[in-house]
């Protein structure tokens, strides 16, 4: 499954695209709810490593506006459960991610996205 936490580390890679490739855009998707078990300590440690302005908006494409438009300095336990379902819970099973520099499609079927490039795609 496509989680919020795996498309905020996807840029294109198709050749000559190496600038306003990330992120991906989600485009024509289906999402799919999944209950996972809450670890406070593993979204803290989360933190640091997102990018978050990509966050907010891959969940505002997915129908998610429960997470605040800047990154608090402090996060407290309501803001970390609702980081976890954006982050966790969230799975992209069908639809789309395009580059917005190039508009490469990266198809999502049955959750798994294929990222794989042609070979005249490839630099």
């Amino acid at each position: 499954m496509v989680r919020l936490i795996t498309h905020n580390l996807l840029a294109c890679h198709v050749k000559g695209c190496t600038t306003n490739n990330f992120p991906l855009i989600f485009q024509d998707v289906e999402v799919e709810l999944q209950e996972t078990e809450f670890n406070p300590d593993f979204i803290r440690n989360m933190l640091s490593r997102l990018e978050w302005t990509a966050l907010i908006n891959a969940a505002k494409q997915v129908g998610d506006t429960s997470l605040p438009p800047e990154q608090p300095d402090m996060m407290d336990d309501e803001l970390l459960q609702k980081l976890h379902h954006v982050l966790m819970e969230i799975n992209v099973t069908d639809g789309a991610m395009v580059c917005q520099n190039c508009n490469h499609i990266y198809p999502i079927s049955n959750g798994i996205p294929n990222m794989l490039l042609a070979e005249h795609e490839i630099g």
